[in-house]
């Protein structure tokens, strides 16, 4: 399986795309990115949320204004699992029990030294198949497989 992080922005947040990019490699990860030119920012995450829930890339990262409307935007994929990043205790627990794969950042609401702690805790933390959370990550996909069909946009 591919290592490499996708990331993807609108220009909003383009400054802060660069410095997490720059900050990934850093800590020894690989990147590709998905732009950051569309104002429409549905479009770059739906293409970013396509890669990760397809298995081309472990996770991704997603910035607009807020980080809530890509957040929307990459929970509609099927297999993509995104929270807005936060806090230091939500952006680890993001991961460690509920397994997500994508994680956005505001960057009309976030200072670019806080997003990089918390970019670096978030790829650090793990979930751990078969521990306590388990059973809710699996009544999460259940609900997601009664909702799944064959339309794709």
């Amino acid at each position: 399986m591919n290592t490499t992080i996708a990331i993807g922005c609108d220009p909003n947040a383009a400054e802060l795309k660069t410095l997490l990019v720059k900050h990934l490699h850093t800590m020894g990860y690989e990147t590709s990115d998905y732009g950051s030119d569309d104002p429409i920012y549905a479009n770059t995450a739906l293409d970013v949320a396509r890669a990760v829930a397809a298995g081309k890339h472990p996770r991704g990262i997603l910035l607009c204004g807020t980080g809530i409307g890509v957040a929307l935007t990459a929970n509609k994929v099927p297999g993509a699992y995104a929270a807005v990043a936060a806090d230091a205790y939500s952006v680890e627990r993001s991961i460690k029990s509920n397994n997500i794969n994508i994680l956005t950042f505001g960057a009309q609401v976030m200072g670019p030294e806080q997003a990089k702690a918390l970019l670096t805790i978030w790829m650090k933390s793990t979930y751990e198949v078969g521990g306590r959370s388990q059973a809710k990550i699996d009544r999460i996909h259940e609900i997601e497989s009664s909702y799944t069909t064959s339309t794709s946009l």
